[in-house]
């Protein structure tokens, strides 16, 4: 049986609401291009794109190892160490915050509210913004982009934490309780076996995160391949450029294989 035609042709108020959304999208990307000033290109651009192309595409791999230290391979080693550390810290330290965030290890919503408004505050500071303050505080490198990256990353392992707790399923919690078990019984037999496959895969999708963001955090004294790398565009030095490019592309796409195939496992 055919449908009837008043089912088949749209209606027009919902055509004028798809119309409203169409205008009101087009209306915000026009006035977020008008906010960017646009002065045109420079003579140069033309040459300065052209060297910095011929060099990343003609690498120096005499920067590969060098006997002084000061070199990609160490550089890198470096990055890794700043993201493995700041991991490590920031993984131990936000789980008191993720159960204080999880509304269903607290007796109240006012105490679980304050947990997630303190990694909520945590989140607010960029990376960069904590590295400059720990720059300040303890002097330039990977001592701070450590500290900058633990303390940053506390903020979102806390919440995705909470919220895999909060996930839990209440069933064991019951039969533990009703049994007569501690609260550290229940944690430990009834919670943490649940939650820990899911606090691993956060755990390694923060790392590769964190390794990102400690080649960026070396642009700014804060260690790792980015020192190097600002070094070298601050010279023009482009064959430098892009044997340090390279190295990073290299780097960050095993990091995400073997993370990514440890998770696959874990979830």
């Amino acid at each position: 049986m055919s449908k009837p035609w008043s089912e088949i042709v749209p209606k027009p108020r919902k055509n004028r609401f798809r119309w409203l959304i169409y205008v009101a999208l087009a209306a915000i990307y026009i006035w977020a291009f008008s906010g960017v000033p646009f002065n045109g290109f420079k003579e140069t651009a033309g040459v300065i794109t052209k060297a910095i192309f011929s060099g990343i595409f003609s690498p120096d791999w005499g920067f590969v190892y060098l006997p002084d230290g000061e070199d990609l391979l160490h550089g890198l080693l470096e990055t890794l160490a700043i993201s493995v550390l700041g991991t490590f810290i920031s993984t131990f330290v936000c789980i008191p915050f993720a159960f204080w965030a999880a509304v269903n290890m607290s007796r109240g919503k006012v105490i679980s509210g304050s947990g997630k408004l303190v990694l909520s505050f945590v989140r607010t500071f960029p990376e960069i913004v904590m590295a400059l303050l720990f720059i300040k505080a303890v002097g330039p490198g990977s001592f701070a982009g450590v500290l900058a990256l633990g303390l940053h990353s506390i903020g979102m392992l806390g919440k995705l934490f909470a919220d895999e707790i909060e996930n839990i399923d209440r069933g064991p919690l019951e039969a533990l309780i009703s049994s007569g078990a501690s609260r550290m019984q229940v944690l430990w037999f009834a919670v943490l076996p649940q939650v820990l496959p899911g606090f691993l895969s956060y755990t390694l999708y923060r790392f590769e995160i964190n390794v990102r963001s400690a080649t960026i955090l070396g642009v700014i004294g804060a260690g790792g391949i980015g020192t190097p790398l600002i070094f070298a565009l601050g010279a023009r030095n482009w064959d430098r450029v892009g044997i340090i490019l390279l190295g990073i592309i290299v780097m960050i796409t095993v990091i995400d294989i073997i993370s990514g195939t440890i998770r696959k496992r874990l979830v």
